[in-house]
């Protein structure tokens, strides 16, 4: 395989693995790694702990509820799976810190070659590992979650059907909501033509493609907001 036909790879540095076995073996990014497209790499933060218990977190300093994963840990995790495979690619945290993801983000993400994404838990990261690994923040939304593992599972999936040939119908990811002018999808309609007195609109059933053409293009949903 050359360069140009690798797959693109994810490593994800999290500590609870399991959560993503049903994920990457389903719908589109299960076939999508299936077709050596996508490669997703599960990496289990706790292998670089220390000690007995592979301790990964700890109570702040200067107190305050919950805990805060460690530095040593998450530091030497992210270092070694980057130097695992060249290139080394960028390396994301996914924090609500972070600028927000959207559809021109996931294009960009698809067309990088190899990415990782580091999946926080409880009250967040010890801030020495932003200052050392530099990485970059990436927030899915404005809402708390209990750990980074979906958020990464959003930017998996929506990074994933834009990898050349993932999807079917190669238009799919280009007439899809929030592309390049930012509005939503015009409606969709299938069978049964008439469902509790609505029919479907005569122009998608004629037969004229330009007519139809013209009329999703004008019945395209503003941007929400």
């Amino acid at each position: 395989m050359t360069p140009a036909e690798s797959p693109l790879r994810i490593d994800v540095l999290t500590l609870f693995p399991d959560l993503f076995a049903g994920f990457l073996s389903e719908s589109i990014v299960g076939r999508a790694i299936a077709k050596s497209l996508v490669e997703v790499h599960l990496w289990d933060i706790r292998d670089w702990a220390e000690g007995r218990h592979k301790q990964v977190d700890d109570r702040p300093f200067g107190g305050g509820p919950g805990m805060v994963l460690m530095a040593p840990p998450v530091v030497a995790a992210a270092e070694a799976v980057r130097n695992a495979a060249e290139p080394p690619g960028d390396l994301i945290v996914l924090s609500p810190q972070g600028k927000r993801f959207d559809q021109s983000k996931a294009a960009e993400l698809a067309g990088r070659g190899r990415f990782t994404l580091v999946c926080g838990r409880y009250e967040g990261f010890d801030e020495r590992i932003i200052e050392i690994l530099r990485p970059e923040l990436l927030s899915v939304g404005d809402f708390v979650l209990s750990g980074g593992e979906p958020a990464a599972m959003v930017v998996i999936d929506a990074v994933a059907r834009l990898v050349p040939g993932v999807l079917g119908d190669a238009e799919s990811a280009v007439d899809e909501s929030f592309g390049p002018d930012g509005g939503l999808e015009y409606p969709h309609y299938t069978r049964p033509r008439e469902f509790r007195g609505m029919a479907v609109p005569d122009v998608l059933l004629s037969g004229d493609h330009a007519a139809i053409a013209r009329w999703r293009r004008e019945n395209r949903r503003p941007p929400p907001g």
